[in-house]
Order: structure tokens, then sequence, then C-alpha cells
């Protein structure tokens, strides 16, 4: 990110308020900070954690695609950086009745922004099984698609298919015993990523994000992504790398062909940056997550 002092900067998913405090810290003393998440108890926790920094914060309830609006509405015409880290935060999985971990008992609500939109258990009911089947394979990648959706839609209509638990079992029973012994995950691990990102739409979100960002930034200014899985990852390498592309012919012969003689963005990180052995032991939740970071084009400074 490279925040200084007297820099712009936004936190598209803010959560509670770690990632912005240290940009904070790092920008004072006049760095100024738009933070913005979809979640309410997020936006709470942030303000408590934020409150030292006073007018320097400026908190929204949104999404990260929605930022080209939100940064309009509070003035803001270009930031020196932003940020989006992706998946669901370390709160909302603790928090059982969000509905987003398997290994407690909660309704399968699983929203990011609880004020809006349908529940998991809302989407299995309202959906058809091949549209359940669907989302598994495509946001889940799971091998037992069919077997799960259709279990899945057969209970949410007997009504035997309320809460998290209630799912976790059914996917233990419908996978192939012997192919649960074989996983290193919890079978259940797949649907409920699917169930997740289709109800608050994260990939969507995510391409609405890549589209607009480069508009946001100053030149200089950085887009730093932290991703998941390669649902998300994918996206983000594909976006930078092609923001970086440019014509190989003359400068001429370019012109002509509507070619970019200089990058959009430059990529800031060849590899994704991932956590240490260190951090890992201190946050096991780490052991996904991917950084990749551009540099939006300008002028070499004087």
């Amino acid at each position: 990110m490279a925040p200084r002092a007297g820099g712009v900067y936004a936190d598209g998913t803010l959560g509670g308020g770690g990632h912005a405090r240290l940009i904070l810290e790092a920008s004072g003393p006049d760095g100024r900070l738009v933070g913005v998440d979809r979640d309410p108890a997020a936006l709470a926790a942030a303000r408590e954690t934020l409150a030292a920094f006073g007018d320097r914060v400026t908190l929204v309830h949104g999404t990260f695609a929605e930022l080209p609006t939100i940064l309009a509405a509070v003035g803001v015409a270009q930031v020196d950086g932003v940020l989006v880290d992706l998946g669901v935060s370390s709160h909302q999985f603790d928090t059982a009745q969000r509905g987003f971990s398997f290994r407690a008992p909660g309704e399968l609500d699983m929203r990011m922004d609880p004020t809006s939109g349908e529940t998991a258990l809302e989407l299995v009911r309202r959906v058809s099984v091949e549209d359940l089947i669907a989302i598994l394979r495509e946001f889940g990648e799971e091998k037992f698609a069919g077997r799960i959706a259709r279990a899945m839609k057969q209970d949410a209509d007997a009504g035997t298919l309320t809460t998290t638990t209630e799912l976790a079992a059914l996917c233990a029973r419908v996978i192939p015993s012997a192919e649960v012994r074989r996983m290193k995950i919890d079978p259940a691990t797949r649907t409920f990523q699917a169930l997740r990102i289709a109800v608050n739409r994260e990939i969507e979100q995510l391409e609405t994000f890549l589209k607009d960002f480069p508009e946001l930034l100053k030149p200089h200014g950085h887009c730093l992504v932290i991703s998941f899985h390669s649902l998300e990852d994918r996206p983000v390498k594909e976006r930078f790398r092609a923001l970086e592309w440019t014509s190989r012919l003359p400068a001429d012969l370019a012109a002509k062909a509507g070619e970019r003689m200089h990058p959009i963005c430059t990529v800031l990180t060849k590899k994704p940056v991932t956590a240490s052995e260190a951090e890992l032991a201190r946050n096991p939740r780490a052991r996904s997550a991917k950084l990749r970071a551009c540099e939006k084009y300008g002028e070499a400074s004087s």
C-alpha cells in the first residue's frame, strides 16, 4: 500500500478495522481513509477501533463494488491506494448465528449484510435443483454437486434443513464414505463456500470492482487484493496482467491500431504474497490467503 502522510485511501472490506488502523497510522498525521463494509456489525466494531483517528476516517455502509459511487458521495475523486480483503471475516465466521460455519449450529443465513437480500436457506428453496447443482459446481467446485443438491432440496421441502449443522450432516451423509475418509477438508466445506458466494454475489462484486478500480486511483496509486481461493485469485491475476499489457508495435503503428504504448497498471507482485510461517503460527486462517498488488501508471515523479 505504501501509505504516506496526506494520502487518501480506501478500505473496501473494512471488517473490524485492523488494516485501516495500520494504514491510518502509517499515513499520519493527516492521511485520510474511507472505510466501506456491507456488515453493520463490522462498521460498529471498526468505529470503536478507529475512534482515535477522528475525522481522518469516513465509514460507509456499502460494498466494495460500489466504491465509485461511495467515494464520489464523500467528495473523494481518486485515492492513493485501495484495499479489498475478500471472503468472510473472522468475526462473521466465529458468530454461529450468522450461518457461515458448519462447526456450530446456526441458521442457514450466510448474508454478509443481514439487513438485505435472501438467506442461504431461502436461496435453496427458491432455485431449481439444476440451478443449485450449477451453484455447487461453479462456486464450490463440488464433485458431488448432484447428490448434495437433490438431498438439500428434498430436506428443505420437508422442513428438515434449517441449520448449519443439519447441512453439514447432509453433506457427510450423501458423499460416499470412502471419499469422505480421503478428504483433507470437511465434506461440507465446498457446499458452504458455494452457497455463501451465491448469497452474497461475491464473484459479481469482484468483477465489478476489477473493472472499475483503475479509475479510482491517482497516478502511482496502489490496488491491493487479498483472496482466499482460485475463484477469487484467478480473475485478479488475469485483470492485473491485462492492465499491464502494452503493444509491441512501433509507436506509430500502435497508434494506428489503437493499441496502448503504456500500461494502465504495473504489477507489483509477480507472484502472490503469502503468509510467513510466523504469521501462520499466529493466524492459521491466513494459510490460503494470497495478496496481489498493482500500481497505476503515471509519469515519473520529479
